[in-house]
């Protein structure tokens, strides 16, 4: 296994300090605040590790506070509810006894029912295109200096985009674009492992779709983002270390704010997640 595919595996499983206490390390990737999808990767861990008979369905996160990636995070997992079927956890995320994140999880054992799915757009596999890291590393001159070392690493996650383009020059476009996204190495068979590393994957990237039709990059200075909330919802199995096509979507952006959707499907077709998010997008128009 890849060194960056098991640092992150090792990120989000987390120290257990008893009573529903886990503590995690933060990881450094060169930006001016936490990751947010490390804060909900690693709060859906620690709520998934309060339960052994049920999997994690859906969760709902808000961004409270930027987290400081030099410091660790401290996860109180509340039990707000188990019943027979349906289990619900709450994970409240702090640095310097402040809250950074707090999210609502739901469980459910398994169970079988009706099924029926959106079809799978069609659009070029993930052998028919470059890596996203290898056009990084192509326009690296054209990165700032302070982000490039981390915008040109070795990453545990491959993105390959139908839609690719010079990130840092882009020109104006539908709010929609196909990603394909893989772990860089094998993972281990453990199902809360694929989970929380897809909610880690999830966070990143998406709320890009709402800057496609304004042909801004999300490095531009006169660009301030933030996510503000982010929720998933998993339908079906799936596994991390084989290509999965997230489509993302963002139907509106207004009031300083962008609203972004993902389906995430497997290469069988088979949708087994969907997302939303809202983030904060501010843009100094005076200077455009």
């Amino acid at each position: 296994m890849s060194e960056v595919v098991s640092n992150l595996i090792e990120l989000l499983q987390l120290e257990s300090l008893g009573n529903n206490q886990f503590r995690g390390l933060s990881q450094d990737l060169g930006y001016p605040k936490l990751f947010g999808g490390q804060v909900i990767g690693q709060a859906l861990s620690a709520a998934s590790q309060t339960l052994s008979d049920k999997s994690v369905h859906s969760l709902h996160a808000y961004f409270l506070r930027p987290g400081d990636a030099h410091h660790p995070i401290d996860y109180n997992v509340e039990i707000v509810r188990d019943g027979r079927s349906f289990s619900v956890r709450r994970v409240i995320a702090s640095q310097f006894d402040k809250p950074i994140l707090a999210l609502t999880a739901s469980f459910q054992i398994e169970e079988d029912g009706l099924d029926h799915q959106v079809s799978m757009p069609n659009v070029p596999g993930p052998d028919l295109l470059e890596p996203e890291l290898k056009i990084f590393r192509a326009h690296a001159e054209e990165i700032p200096e302070k982000v490039r070392a981390q915008f040109t690493a070795d990453r545990p996650i491959e993105y390959r985009i139908v839609e690719a383009q010079n990130p840092f020059r882009p020109k104006h476009g539908i709010a929609k674009r196909h990603m394909w996204i893989r772990s860089t190495a094998p993972l281990p068979d453990d199902p809360i492992i694929h989970k929380s590393m897809l909610a880690y994957t999830t966070d990143y990237g998406f709320l890009e779709t709402a800057l496609m039709p304004h042909g801004i990059s999300v490095v531009s200075p006169n660009l301030t983002i933030a996510s503000l909330d982010h929720a998933i919802w998993f339908h079906r199995p799936f596994r991390l270390d084989d290509w999965l096509l997230y489509v993302a979507d963002s139907p509106t952006t207004g009031r300083a704010r962008g609203f972004v959707r993902g389906q995430i499907f497997d290469r069988e077709g088979h949708l087994v997640a969907s997302t939303t998010q809202e983030g904060m997008l501010r843009y100094n128009e005076g200077d455009k």
